[in-house]
């Protein structure tokens, strides 16, 4: 795992691709926007569009999983989503991380959810195809990405 500068991590990512997952059905056009908070935190909003163009959002907090190197983070979001627990080995993995941060692999530990994040709203074949690989390395159910 990658030790993560969450300064660098802040700001808005685009997800390229993504298990399939029910909090996210019918969502298209998907961002993820991180703030840096109080106390090493980060404030996170997830943001997409529907088949009909509404935007539906949700925030949250990110707190860093201590001796992860900031590359595992407890997310919990507001309202009902919130009373889902969170493990205390985090639930937000940074499991790859571009060296200019220009793209991240962030999935969970019991390989449910999988995301490929990208600064830009594309990523280069080349890059897109390496992180799949790695997915798979990592035992990934690839075959069920979403782009």
């Amino acid at each position: 795992m990658p030790c993560v500068d969450l300064a660098r991590y802040a700001g808005t990512w685009y997800e390229i691709a993504r298990l399939p997952n029910l909090f996210q059905r019918g969502c298209v056009g998907a961002t993820a926007c991180y703030t840096l908070g109080e106390h090493g935190t980060m404030r996170v909003e997830n943001s997409c569009r529907n088949a009909r163009g509404r935007c539906r959002s949700i925030e949250g907090t990110a707190t860093p999983v201590p001796c992860s190197g900031n590359a595992r983070l407890r997310v919990r979001f507001e309202g009902p989503a919130g009373w889902m627990p969170v493990a205390r080995d985090g639930n937000y993995w940074i499991i790859a991380l571009d060296e200019d941060y220009q793209w991240a692999m962030v999935g969970t530990p019991d390989r449910r959810f999988l995301w490929i994040l990208a600064r830009e709203r594309s990523l280069p074949p080349e890059v897109y195809c390496m992180l799949v690989a790695r997915a798979r390395c990592l035992e990934f159910d690839v075959a069920r990405l979403t782009r």
